[in-house]
Order: C-alpha cells, then sequence, then structure tokens
C-alpha cells in the first residue's frame, strides 16, 4: 500500500510539472501576440481584423444621419437619419457570425468574420482576417421594377485585410475588397466591382484614439454620380462597451452600399456625421 502511495505522489507530482509547464508554454505563446491592434470591428467603415470573443455577443447600434450641408434646416442632418442594428456572436477565436439590418435600401446582411493569421512581436509582422458578407435589398419596388426577381436583390462582398500595429500608439491596415451587386443604381457600372481600403488608428490615451479610412473603387463607370469614401472619427472606450462618433461622405453603413453609393462632397459641405454604439454581453 505505501508503494501505491508513493506511485500516486510521484505521479500526482509529475502531472503537476506538466501542467505548469504547459501553461507557461501557452503564456509564453500567448506572449508572442500582438494584441489590441484594433478596439473596435470596424475602422471607421472599413472592417478591421478584430473578431468577438468565443461566445461572446456584442450588439452594435449605428445612426448615419443626413448631410450637414443644410444647416439647421434639418438640425444638420439628423432629421434623416438612417439606422443599422448589428448582432455579432463569436464561434471560436477564429470565427464570428453577424446578422443585421440597415434603413438604407432596407437592406438585410449575413456575414462572417475569420482570424487567418495574428501579427507576433517577433515572428509574423502582420494580422490576417477574411470578412465575407451577403446582402439583400428589400427596397427595390416591383412597380418601377416589375422584372425585379428575389436573385436581383443580392450582392456579395469579399474583403481580405491586412493590418500592421507598428506601435503602441499607431495602427493600420490595407483591404483589397471584390463585391458583385446583382442590381446596380447606375446602369453602365460592372455588377462585379473592385476596391482598395485603407485604415489608421492612432491611440491619443487610453480611452480616445483617431481613425481615419478610405476606400479607392478600382472600375467605377465613366460618368458615374457615385465617389470613394473618406471618413474620419474617433472611438471612446468606456467599460464594456465603444462608441465611436465619425464623419464620412457616404451615408450606407454596409460595405457594397458605401463603396458603390457614397455621394457626398467634402469640399461641398456635404458630407454625414454618424455613431455606432457597441456592447458587449
Amino acid at each position: 500500500m505505501k508503494y501505491f502511495v508513493a506511485l500516486l505522489i510521484f505521479l500526482t507530482s509529475l502531472i503537476s510539472i506538466a501542467q505548469d509547464d504547459l501553461l507557461e508554454g501557452l503564456e509564453i505563446e500567448e506572449d508572442k501576440k500582438v494584441t489590441s491592434t484594433w478596439k473596435s470591428l470596424k475602422v471607421v467603415n472599413f472592417e478591421t481584423t478584430k473578431l468577438v470573443a468565443p461566445k461572446e455577443l456584442q450588439v452594435v447600434i449605428s445612426h448615419r444621419f443626413g448631410s450637414v450641408e443644410n444647416g439647421i434646416d434639418d438640425l444638420f442632418g439628423l432629421d434623416n437619419a438612417i439606422t443599422r442594428f448589428q448582432f455579432v456572436y463569436g464561434l471560436t477565436d477564429w470565427m464570428h457570425i453577424e446578422a443585421s439590418r440597415s434603413g438604407f435600401n432596407k437592406t438585410y446582411q449575413l456575414a462572417s468574420k475569420f482570424k487567418l493569421k495574428q501579427q507576433e512581436k517577433e515572428g509574423f509582422p502582420f494580422s490576417i482576417a477574411l470578412f465575407t458578407a451577403m446582402d439583400a435589398n428589400t427596397e427595390l419596388d416591383e412597380a418601377i421594377f416589375p422584372k425585379v426577381d428575389f436573385v436581383d436583390r443580392l450582392g456579395y462582398t469579399a474583403q481580405f485585410i491586412v493590418a500592421r500595429k507598428i506601435s503602441k500608439r499607431l495602427s493600420a491596415q490595407i483591404s483589397p475588397t471584390f463585391f458583385h451587386q446583382n442590381f446596380v443604381p447606375f446602369d453602365p457600372q460592372d455588377n462585379t466591382q473592385y476596391a482598395l481600403g485603407l485604415g489608421a488608428r492612432y491611440k491619443l490615451t487610453n480611452r480616445w484614439s483617431l481613425n481615419a479610412d478610405y476606400g479607392a473603387h478600382l472600375n467605377r463607370a465613366d460618368g458615374s454620380p457615385f465617389v470613394n469614401p473618406l471618413s474620419i472619427g474617433v472611438d471612446l472606450e468606456t467599460g464594456g462597451h465603444v462608441f465611436q462618433m465619425h464623419f464620412t461622405n457616404a451615408q450606407p453603413m454596409l460595405t457594397n452600399g458605401f463603396l458603390s453609393q457614397g455621394a457626398g462632397d467634402w469640399l461641398d459641405g456635404r458630407f454625414y456625421f454618424g455613431f455606432n454604439l457597441v456592447r458587449s454581453f
């Protein structure tokens, strides 16, 4: 019996040592990763490499008001708000799923984001993610477009996001984007379209950061009334949520929308105020 007890103590010690070694290994592995490249799922318009944590639900309420150009007549655009409700759930540490509804074109969206690689302190220099989405434009009026079918309402997005935390304060990313619209609002425009997004974040304090992004549409049709989106804003971290406030020349909030139907003009004062309120559960 005493040999059995001695053996049990010996095995327990080995298991304890092995667990300690494993935990130390995990801590070392985790310590190699660069964290907090972004604090929110979006820079302003463009997606970031950040994902929602496993078993976490984020609710995002977004408002994008009308153009400020009319001043007090419509309260600097506040009379003409577009609202988006978004629900994001983390399935694993490398994937989350989303469902949302936007007032712009009464659009529903199902989306997902995948973490492909995370930046390391000494090693791989970038974080990489893939964002995919399918949209349904339910505002197309069958009285105006009598031949419209359900498939005509659909649009698709695939966005490859490559980000780098350059310093403790500065992060930047590039986002090659493919998107397809079965119905385009400007007839000469190709249904399949391409864009390149650029984004940056500069941390001002522990709670405040300055964010900006720009989207270059690479095959916009000649004569198109739409423009490339340029946006700037700030993020405020407060406890369990992030509050984003921004100005942009594109009122739509979904990728297909702000890339293909941005209609503002910064020089003419035709731009839009908006905010995103992010709450985690």
